[in-house]
Order: C-alpha cells, then structure tokens, then sequence
C-alpha cells in the first residue's frame, strides 16, 4: 500500500510543523491533531494511510492512543509511527507491544523517518 496521507498527533506545534512540512515536501498530504481526542476526530473524518505519534501529551497520551487505535477493527491496519523523545528501551518495547510498527525518537532524523515510511 502506497502512503499518501498521514496523521501526526503531536502537542507541539513546532513539532507538528517540522514533521507537516518534511512530509509534504516529499509529496505526502498531511493532517495534524494536538491530542488524543483530536486524533480520533480527524480519524473519523478521513482515514490515513499512516500515524506518526508522539507519547507525552496531555489527556490520553500516544500509548494509550496507539492501543485504543490498533485495537479499533476500523484502523487496525492503518500502520503507526511512536515519534517521540522518550528514549528508553522499555519505551521502545511498550510502544511496539500497544500496536506501533515502528518507533523514532525526537529529534526526529528525516532521513531515518523516509526509511521507516519506506519499510511499511
């Protein structure tokens, strides 16, 4: 499956930003959620072919989001990038055991991030 539209759930705007504009300059479309419920709207109104999510956000953090989200039959296949500062193997893991298919941490590499698009 060819990724064309991504979702990124981050709280930082500087991050939403740095992340929107090195995906749209390799042609993506992108969509931006500043937490949870946000991300769940934005899900409902146009399903993406990818999530990148960051883990620390007010109310329901990425974790939380990432299970609810795999879990959910509607967007199970719908792959998802944990984009996040906590660096901790233990972090890596759990992100991977709640749905994640791959796990980045801030700041963000744009050329490892091109790499894990370009895996799924």
């Amino acid at each position: 499956m060819a990724i064309q539209k991504v979702l990124i759930v981050d709280d930082s705007k500087t991050e939403l930003m740095f992340l929107s504009e090195l995906l749209q300059k390799q042609g993506l479309q992108v969509r931006t959620a500043e937490n949870g419920e946000e991300a769940m709207l934005r899900l409902a109104e146009d399903k993406p072919d990818l999530i990148l999510m960051d883990v620390v956000m007010p109310g329901q953090n990425g974790f939380q989001l990432t299970r609810a989200i795999s879990r959910d039959p509607l967007y199970a296949n719908v792959p998802i990038i944990m984009c996040t500062s906590k660096n901790q193997e233990t972090d890596r893991v759990w992100g991977m055991r709640q749905g994640a298919r791959a796990y980045i941490t801030k700041p963000v590499d744009a050329a490892e991030l091109q790499a894990k698009i370009a895996a799924l």
